[in-house]
């Protein structure tokens, strides 16, 4: 399924009558992750989550959003993963499954009562943001950064959003070493599944924790995109917008460098910034 699709426009302007124009529309479509579980002889299904994102890395995306919600540890918990079939065996590319290992055993008492995710909100229906602090590690010092690499970074990361330049419709994550060098990229219409594709796209690499690395994203730094990134290990995130006053918390808490506002050749230091060299 692609990322994009085509749609015609009637352009209004100032400048003369309106007209007819062929535009792109960012895909945004359901994705439902299931997971198969429970010993080899009495292997079970169950849908965990629906969420709305933009097609392609889905299992990057299954396997990031597991990751940050606890469920897996490691690839070695993971059996297989893949598109659903219908009666028909025909691929049904908006369905998910993830197969576990049969060691692996969902608590779905607490799932059903935490997980509720759209496209705009990866927290909400959780029972109490406890529940999220108390998996979120407190990240260790191992490097510092120049403050002239953070103002580079954000052009960096637009000139290489490949759909956004089409549609000006998605968020973008991506990852950067501490030298400043890209590494990998991620779009969607959803922020945290954009984030979550990256971590799910090195969880499948086992390049976990993301200790040797700095995130930045593309919108606001939101109390959920922080959990995720300090459940990575990343030690320094970078936003192009504004921080929530609870996700500042969870980044003092964790010892995480949260950054906000970078553009414009300046940036904002909300937590964290002992990591930053000024000078």
């Amino acid at each position: 399924m692609p990322p994009v699709k085509n749609a015609l426009v009637k352009q209004v302007t100032t400048a003369g009558k309106p007209a007819d124009k062929p535009d792109l529309l960012a895909v945004e479509e359901p994705l439902e992750i299931r997971l198969g579980f429970g010993p080899v002889s009495e292997r079970q299904q169950r849908s965990l989550s629906v969420t709305l994102r933009t097609p392609g890395h889905d299992f990057e995306l299954a396997l990031g959003f597991l990751f940050t919600e606890g469920i897996i540890n490691s690839m070695d918990d993971v059996g297989q993963v893949a598109y659903c079939r219908d009666v028909g065996r025909q691929q049904q590319d908006n369905i998910v499954r993830v197969e576990l290992q049969p060691h692996i055993a969902p608590d779905w008492q607490k799932l059903q009562r935490n997980f509720y995710t759209t496209s705009s909100c990866g927290v909400c229906g959780k029972s109490s943001i406890e529940a999220v602090q108390q998996r979120c590690n407190v990240l260790a010092d191992t490097f510092t950064l120049p403050a002239g690499m953070i103002y580079s970074l954000p052009e960096v990361m637009r000139t290489s959003q490949p759909v956004f330049t089409h549609t000006g419709g998605l968020h973008a994550s991506a990852l950067f070493s501490t030298k400043g060098e890209l590494k990998i990229l991620r779009e969607d219409v959803g922020r945290h599944n954009a984030l979550d594709k990256v971590i799910g796209a090195m969880f499948m690499q086992n390049r976990l924790p993301l200790s040797d690395y700095l995130l930045l994203v593309s919108g606001r730094a939101g109390f959920e995109l922080v959990q995720k990134a300090v459940m990575a290990g990343l030690a320094v995130m970078v936003a192009v917008g504004a921080p929530s006053s609870l996700a500042v918390e969870l980044a003092q808490q964790c010892n995480l460098t949260l950054i906000g506002f970078a553009r414009d050749n300046k940036f904002n230091i909300y937590a964290g910034a002992h990591r930053i060299i000024l000078s």
